[in-house]
Order: C-alpha cells, then structure tokens, then sequence
C-alpha cells in the first residue's frame, strides 16, 4: 500500500507543476527550474551564454571560459512543501581554455504519513532524489558553432523503493557576437533507469528545446525566446470544464487549434541590464498560464520576474513565479567567483 501512495503522491505533484506531460515518465525533477534567472525567464531559457555558472545544467553547449572558477547555490521553496536546489561550479584547464563542468540538482519532498489498505497508521516515510552532472562543450574548428554535453548520474529513493539511472544532454550553439544574436538547440535526459523501483522498467523526461536570444542594438535589453517540448507536438489537451451548452443543453467540448499547440511550447524572456551590476528579468510562460488558470479569474498564472545584484565577487538572484492563485514559488541564488 505504501507503494502506492508514494507514487501516486509524486505523480500528483508533478503533474501539477509540469501540467500534462508530467506523469509519463519517471525522475521528473530532472526538468525543474536550475536557478533563479532561469525561473524569471520563464523557466526554460537556453541562451545565456556569460557568467551564468549554472545554465549549463540545462544547455551544456553554454559552457565557456567565461565561468572559469565561479560557484553557484540556489534554493527554491516549491509547492506542497517541496524543496530543492542547485549548486554548479566551472573550471578552465590549459591553455586552451578547456572548461569542465559539474553540477548537482537535490528534491526533498518531506514527510509523509503512510496507511495500510485498512486506514491504519504504518508510520512516516520520505522521498528525495538527486543527479550530478558532468559537462564540457567545444567550439566546431574556427565557427560559431559550439558543441557540448553532460553526462548524469540519477539517484530516486521514494519510502522503501530506490532506483539508479543515467542520462546524457547535447546541445549545439550558434553564436554571433558582432550582433549579439544566439540560438541553440538542446537535447535533455537521453537516458535509462539502472536499477528500477520494483522491477518496471520507466522512461526518463526526456525533452527537446529550441531557443534564440539577442541583444537589441543602442539598448540594455536582451529578448529570449524559447519553444520547449518539441517532442510532443499536440501538447495541448481538452479541459472539459471548458466546454460550452447551448439553449438545446447540448454540449460541445473545448476546440484545440494549431495555434493553442504552438502558444504552448513558448515562453517569451527578457532581460534589462543583462551585463549590469543589477539586473531585472521577467518571462511568460504561455503552457502554464493556459493550464493553470483559473476560468473568470485574473490570477497572472506564467508570469515569472526577478532580479539579480553584483557586489564585488557576489551575486544575488531572486525569483518570484505566478503557477496559480493558490500556489507560487520564490527562488533564491548566490554566485560568488573564486578567481
């Protein structure tokens, strides 16, 4: 009966915080936020290639000298209690400017009390899950293109059930600095379970991105634009809460139109000041402002904006995302250089 319990626990956690394609495989804390910036930008930018230390845990085709000996913690109260985070660090070996990645996301999904198939009381139990990463990106010969992958180790423990995994991510990157434009394709969680909670063999969260940016000439101003989830086209699902009778009480279910699968693979960001000491950042996600929107009521589900300020060898990141009227998440960062 635990067993059960515990699944169905997480699975309605995930599926309410990733929508309708939560559920359908397993590690789905792989695909959650890695740090405040990202989280204000709508939760799933790939371009940011600069001091950002933990983008790479999302696109490892960002890795550059750029992040050599920087650190980053990050820490997130997310919904139901939920807690996780982040830390990433770069270094640069050589002369020719090898950097090495490493990150680690960490879920601890508290404490839960468990019941026999009787309704009595077995005690309390708990769940977390944890993957390293390791990350090194290359530029292709004397292009613009830049070539890169991490390799994952995946640890789940849900009450008594354990399983082991691995996954690879890629992602390839066109940079054009003459006019700041960036635009990369990401591949993410390709990869198996090792050992298996109880002999089921699950699907990873595996995901296909694509993403541009560019910095608007004569203004502090830099645009994203990301299309998630390219895998799985018709995205969108009929929500039977919006259909509609007519006088006769018969009942047409909600329509889903090209347009509403396009709107939601995308998220729109920006950035002002993006190379500044202090930073304002702000994104929409359109997948979650549809799905989790509440019908007649103005909640500004999608929305997401933060900030960050440099102090020195500091910097601050603070992230505040609209999920629902009844659940939001504030995400907190710290990225200090080393060197």
């Amino acid at each position: 009966m635990k067993k059960q319990l515990v699944y169905a626990y997480t699975l309605c956690y995930f599926a309410y915080g990733f929508s309708q394609i939560g559920g359908e495989s397993t590690y789905q804390f792989l695909n959650l936020v890695s740090s405040p910036r990202q989280a204000a930008l709508g939760g799933r930018v790939l371009t940011n290639v600069d001091y950002d230390v933990t983008q790479p845990l999302y696109n490892p085709a960002t890795i550059n000298p750029e992040l050599n000996n920087q650190l980053a913690v990050n820490y997130s109260s997310f919904l139901g209690g939920i807690n996780y985070g982040t830390a990433a660090y770069a270094y640069t070996i050589g002369k020719k400017a090898q950097t090495i990645h490493a990150g680690v996301t960490y879920i601890n999904y508290g404490t839960f009390d468990g019941f026999d198939e009787n309704g009595i009381t077995t005690g309390t139990f708990t769940g977390s899950e944890l993957a390293i990463s390791l990350g090194y990106a290359r530029q292709l010969g004397l292009s613009r293109f830049y070539l890169g992958g991490n390799l994952k180790f995946i640890s789940s423990r849900l009450e008594s059930f354990s399983s082991l995994g691995t996954a690879i991510d890629a992602g390839l990157l066109y940079i054009n600095k003459e006019t700041g434009f960036v635009a990369t394709v990401a591949l993410r969680n390709l990869g198996t379970q090792i050992t298996t909670y109880a002999g089921q063999q699950e699907p990873l969260p595996f995901e296909l991105s694509f993403g541009l940016s560019k910095t608007v000439q004569n203004l502090p101003l830099r645009w994203h634009i990301t299309l998630e989830n390219l895998q799985t086209w018709p995205i969108a699902r009929v929500n039977p809460a919006r259909g509609t009778t007519d006088l006769s009480g018969s009942f047409s279910p909600e329509e889903v139109t090209f347009l509403d699968n396009l709107t939601r693979h995308l998220i729109f960001a920006a950035e002002l000041f993006p190379e500044g000491k202090f930073n304002l950042r702000l994104g929409y996600n359109f997948r979650r402002a549809e799905e989790l929107r509440i019908l007649e009521q103005r909640n500004f589900s999608g929305l997401s904006f933060g900030l960050a300020l440099k102090l020195n060898k500091l910097r601050f990141s603070y992230t505040h995302a609209r999920y629902s009227g009844a659940a939001n998440t504030n995400f907190l960062g710290l990225q200090i250089d080393l060197q």
